[in-house]
């Protein structure tokens, strides 16, 4: 700094130096507009490697992410076990003697409909004693169930079949 190579600048306690700029030659304008025309290039440049590189990524994280040829082997040997084993299951069920002859399935179906409609009317018939009950019950409807220890339906997520 005493010889005025570098400048010192004092901000309260700490000092900050820095090369004196005078020193250094002066650029002219086309000194500096060929700069600027070098940057504008590089920049470019710069960009047009980014975009590649990004291209790059991309590419690298799909192969990265795809199956090799040994894996792929594998796969389709999984599959063609698989694919076999259905084919016999298929044909096991296709052989069978044992099949529900449609008197059975009518015999079924209508035990299901008198038991859905019997599940029915007596829900009804307990929800209208309940509310009957209710009427006259000081606390909310939700106290009183747990009060009883009665369990809906909802409360275990049981749904009526459909008709």
């Amino acid at each position: 700094a005493q010889q005025g190579r570098v400048r010192e600048k004092a901000y309260g306690k700490q000092k900050i130096y820095f090369a004196d700029q005078e020193q250094l030659p002066a650029a002219s304008d086309a000194e500096l507009r060929g700069l600027d025309s070098e940057i504008a290039a590089r920049s470019a440049q710069l960009q047009a490697l980014q975009q590649s590189c990004r291209h790059m990524e991309a590419e690298l994280k799909d192969l990265n992410s795809s199956m090799t040829t040994p894996e792929i082997a594998k796969e389709i040997e999984a599959l063609r076990k698989d694919c076999a084993s259905y084919t016999e299951k298929l044909e096991r069920i296709k052989t069978a003697t044992n099949h529900v002859t449609p008197e059975e399935k009518e015999k079924v179906c209508r035990e299901q409909q008198l038991y859905r409609r019997e599940w029915r009317r007596r829900k009804r018939m307990a929800t209208e004693l309940l509310d009957a009950i209710l009427e006259g019950y000081p606390k909310s409807k939700k106290q009183f169930f747990e009060e009883v220890g009665i369990e809906t339906d909802e409360d275990h997520g049981v749904v009526l079949p459909a008709t």
